[in-house]
């Protein structure tokens, strides 16, 4: 039973005793789970401690969705979640983990503190990253030997990975690929060049969705993994991802980095089965190029 109607404290009490004569239906484990996922609610706000102290006039709801707090809440979204491995959506601007600038707001560090907040005990690993001011699904795994599966066989593993682009110019083409090989310089910048010997094949697959004078809006299919491939890749072609002006854009028209990864399909590490994940198009993405 999840039930959207308060359930009012009519008396001193904790809230496991109170959980269990309230919810008829449910069992002890039942109502664990309810408290591990943030879906009781106590005077409007997420309770997971069992032994919480309630007062007479107090309100209890039982959510049907989970509530993932403050931090959590406005930098990504939980897409899917099991003991071996975590999906979110995340928001563009959050990086996917530290670096010398930034220790704290990042995708893992929000991540961590949100399940270990399920059980002190909860670890996440990082198995891929997503670049700061991309948007879209990413993928952590819950422990060491999870991890090392994904990242061991990456390629195989991970059956599509598709992001959405939305790039300065008309694309006129309907779709095309671009090979070239990457490299970074000493000076940490990724550059993209037809000399074998001197970077990584990376290979880039697009196919148009709509395109006006000004902005195209693409389906970008990645062959490779390489960093900033799609950003390369599309500078190479004349067509920079707007906003992008490391690689080339001249105009920010929805003020941040015109990049999203909508579509994150894997075999799962553990138990074999075929998982596919799908992102919606911005909606910023959509009014540039006025796609329906």
């Amino acid at each position: 039973m999840t039930t959207d109607i308060p359930l009012e404290v009519t008396g001193q009490t904790t809230l496991m005793p109170f959980l269990i004569s309230s919810l008829k239906n449910k069992s002890r484990d039942n109502i664990k789970s309810l408290l591990r996922n943030r879906q009781v609610l106590v005077n409007g706000e997420p309770v997971t401690q069992f032994n919480h102290e309630l007062k007479t006039g107090d309100s209890i709801t039982i959510s049907a969705t989970r509530h993932t707090g403050g931090l959590m809440a406005r930098n990504m979204r939980l897409v899917y979640e099991d003991e071996h491995l975590v999906v979110i959506d995340k928001n563009a601007g959050l990086l996917s983990m530290a670096s010398d600038n930034e220790k704290y707001l990042t995708a893992y560090n929000i991540l961590s503190t949100f399940v270990k907040s399920q059980n002190p005990s909860n670890r996440i690993f990082i198995v891929h990253r997503l670049d700061r001011d991309t948007s879209g699904l990413m993928m952590f795994a819950r422990s060491e030997k999870v991890q090392s599966l994904m990242q061991r066989d990456w390629k195989r593993n991970v059956t599509s990975r598709t992001y959405v682009a939305l790039v300065e110019g008309e694309v006129t083409e309907p779709e095309g690929v671009i090979k070239s090989y990457i490299y970074e310089s000493k000076a940490l910048v990724m550059h993209s060049t037809r000399n074998p010997e001197k970077g990584e094949l990376a290979v880039t697959r697009f196919r148009k969705l709509k395109s006006g004078k000004e902005y195209s809006l693409l389906e970008v299919t990645l062959e490779t993994g390489k960093k900033n491939q799609i950003r390369l890749h599309m500078q190479e072609i004349g067509h920079s991802i707007a906003g992008d002006k490391k690689y080339g854009a001249t105009s920010s028209p929805i003020g941040r980095l015109g990049l999203h990864a909508s579509v994150l399909a894997f075999i799962h590490p553990v138990t074999g089965k075929e998982m596919r994940f799908e992102s919606k198009i911005p909606a910023k993405f959509r009014r540039m190029v006025k796609l329906d």
